[in-house]
């Protein structure tokens, strides 16, 4: 039987292939989750344990004093630096317990370390601008409450000879130990002060700005044997280191000056003592 080629049935192709029904989309929305709010900072230490350092700390300020006012001779004043060194090095050590008990690291709080020379080389130049900046308003603040005096300059120089004479080197050796007590104290008071209080009041307090101006009221009442008004400048030098912390999440722009800082004041006074 001869049938017509239109009558053939036609092969099927990939176009007229059966297609697969599309997927409706479900009217039902997914549930929106909602972002999980940021990290709050947590405590670095027991409540306690922050009770117990500022306690030591303040006693040991209040204690300054007499402890300055019984320094006679090179052998006590050797006696004082020695003991200083100690008293920072136990609460340093308290720290470091504390800190372990919350399993942090000393590196942790101290904000890592130098990788390259160039990150050394900037925490070193913040910490000389810091000085300059830092230095130029503190006296202002200074002149402010009267503890210096510009237009008598020799008045400004026996009161400091008064009030830091019997702790200020008078020989090389007590001005080389001298100076090495001040690289300690860089290194000690800024863990204690901008590393641990800082960190610790911010978490209780949820504000960076209350926990750097407590750590630095701090630091002020930790320096006794200078006086009130001293105490004031110190606080609010406490309070600039703080901010230098803070900003550069580090604490060694702020051990470096704090060094600098320290180890100048003690060669100055040695020159005036000697002079």
């Amino acid at each position: 039987m001869n049938l017509s080629a239109r009558a053939l049935p036609k092969p099927m192709t990939e176009f007229n292939a059966p297609q697969p029904t599309p997927e409706v989309p479900s009217s039902v929305p997914e549930p929106l989750v909602a972002p999980a709010p940021p990290d709050k900072p947590a405590l670095i230490a027991p409540l306690w344990h922050t009770l117990l350092v500022a306690a030591l700390i303040l006693g040991n300020s209040f204690l300054g004093s007499a402890k300055v006012g019984a320094v006679h001779g090179q052998g006590s004043r050797i006696l004082l630096y020695g003991g200083t060194f100690v008293t920072q090095l136990v609460l340093f050590i308290i720290i470091w317990f504390g800190l372990r008990s919350r399993g942090i690291r000393m590196r942790d709080l101290i904000g890592g370390r130098w990788e390259k020379v160039e990150d050394f080389l900037l925490d070193l130049g913040l910490a000389i601008g810091f000085m300059l900046v830092a230095g130029f308003i503190l006296l202002g603040l200074r002149i402010a409450l009267g503890t210096v005096d510009l237009h008598n300059l020799e008045k400004v120089k026996n009161d400091a000879k008064q009030m830091l004479g019997p702790i200020a080197p008078h020989t090389y050796l007590e001005a080389g130990l001298f100076v090495l007590l001040s690289v300690c104290a860089g290194l000690f008071e800024e863990i204690i002060f901008r590393g641990y209080f800082q960190r610790q009041f911010h978490a209780l307090s949820r504000s960076a700005a209350i926990g750097i101006i407590i750590s630095g009221i701090i630091f002020g009442l930790a320096h006794g044997y200078q006086g009130g008004r001293m105490m004031v400048v110190i606080a609010v030098f406490g309070m600039f280191f703080g901010i230098l912390a803070y900003v550069r999440k580090s604490l060694r722009p702020g051990m470096m000056a704090h060094a600098i800082q320290d180890s100048y004041s003690g060669i100055v006074l040695f020159f005036l003592m000697r002079h």
